[in-house]
């Protein structure tokens, strides 16, 4: 008789990021293929849609970095495990990633992780905190980014014991698609933002952090204008600043210096990515430190819009350089601006051409069924060893 394969997936908050979107996916993936699926995390805004008459849901303070209540989340997940006959504990972030290694060990169940960035590390304290990581039987890496930069810094905590993956992350193909868009939907949000159809849209998703490069893209935007006399473009950076008000202001500082106020528009949120995706020309990922997988390039190409994405990280490895998208040097505005007054000066025909090869390349490799597929074989495999 097979013993039935219970997973019990654990991460911080359950936010519309590429790791909580993942965990949420692979929740409902496990019911449907007749496996047991069990959520722990302190909450989020994707709660409200969990299932849970499929999955099973445990509120805890997971994304607690405090040592009593990493213990006192141990002590719960062991008795939860224990209950409900858990086979395979996934930790998808390191403070709840320490409560489940510590219950592994207890109840003798598999530990796996999904390293899902670049945890670095500046002091042997802070490289020990992130080992958990590898402490696995199985860690996932959702690049060959990541896989590498595992590979680099951490390569005294890997064993031929311990077995390191590469898992791409995946999307819903079907979302992210613009055959489903409603031309009504996208008239009303052109109003509530108050774009021009006649002219350029170029979008910029991503919340508002040094790192995501707003600052190098108002540059080039600037350089757009000055040096290439391009002026018929609006500019829309979307994403919350999450309470960075200091970096928010240096941006609108920005703008008003290059004299770009009507060129570029702050929007803080957009229920419907897919909807403000299918108003773009092209999309821009203007990252200054790597994507651990870049997953605004991967959702415009499966939208079918040209993406511009820096040269570093993940997109290097979801974007078909010249075929999909464009690849920059991140640390330069200039060739930005060179790689979009390429795209701008594209035809109709060349840009959809782009899109679709981009849409291509996404069904292919970057499905989400493809992602909970090989996850859960990775499952099945470690219970059957």
């Amino acid at each position: 008789m097979t013993t039935k394969l219970n997973v019990l997936q654990v991460i911080p908050k359950l936010g519309y990021g590429g790791a909580e979107t993942g965990c949420y996916d692979i929740a409902h993936f496990l019911p449907e293929n007749d496996c047991g699926s069990f959520l722990a995390t302190s909450g989020g805004e994707l709660l409200k849609f969990v299932k849970k008459d499929k999955v099973k849901l445990i509120r805890l303070p997971v994304h607690s970095k405090n040592p009593l209540l990493i213990i006192f989340n141990t002590l719960v997940l062991i008795f939860f495990i224990i209950f409900y006959k858990i086979n395979i504990i996934h930790a998808r972030s390191r403070a709840p990633a320490w409560s489940c290694y510590l219950a592994s060990l207890v109840t003798r169940r598999i530990f796996v992780t999904t390293f899902h960035g670049t945890y670095n590390f500046k002091n042997k304290i802070k490289k020990f905190y992130n080992s958990v990581m590898l402490r696995a039987k199985l860690t996932i890496a959702g690049s060959n980014f990541i896989f590498g930069h595992i590979n680099e810094n951490y390569s005294e905590y890997l064993s031929k014991e311990k077995k390191l993956r590469v898992i791409f992350r995946g999307i819903n193909i079907d979302y992210y698609n613009s055959q489903n868009i409603s031309v009504l939907k996208q008239e009303k949000l052109k109003q509530e933002w108050g774009l021009d159809s006649n002219k350029f849209m170029i979008l910029l998703p991503g919340r508002l952090t040094y790192w995501k490069g707003q600052e190098k893209f108002i540059e080039s935007l600037n350089i757009l204008v000055e040096d290439y006399n391009i002026t018929n473009f609006q500019a829309i950076i979307l994403g919350s600043d999450q309470g960075r008000k200091v970096y928010s202001k240096k941006l609108s500082n920005l703008v008003q210096r290059y004299s770009l106020n009507k060129k570029i528009k702050f929007i803080q949120h957009c229920n419907e990515m897919p909807l403000a995706y299918s108003l773009a020309d092209v999309v821009v990922s203007a990252s200054i430190e790597p994507e651990a997988f870049g997953r605004v390039s991967v959702e415009a190409q499966s939208m079918g819009k040209p993406i511009i994405a820096s040269n570093i990280g993940g997109s290097k490895e979801t974007i078909i350089n010249k075929k999909t998208g464009f690849l920059y040097n991140h640390e330069d505005p200039r060739e930005l601006a060179k790689s979009l007054n390429t795209v701008i000066q594209l035809s109709p025909d060349e840009l959809k051409s782009i899109g679709n090869e981009g849409r291509k390349n996404i069904t292919k490799k970057f499905d989400v069924e493809t992602m909970c597929q090989s996850n859960l074989k990775e499952y099945r495999r470690l219970i059957k060893n």
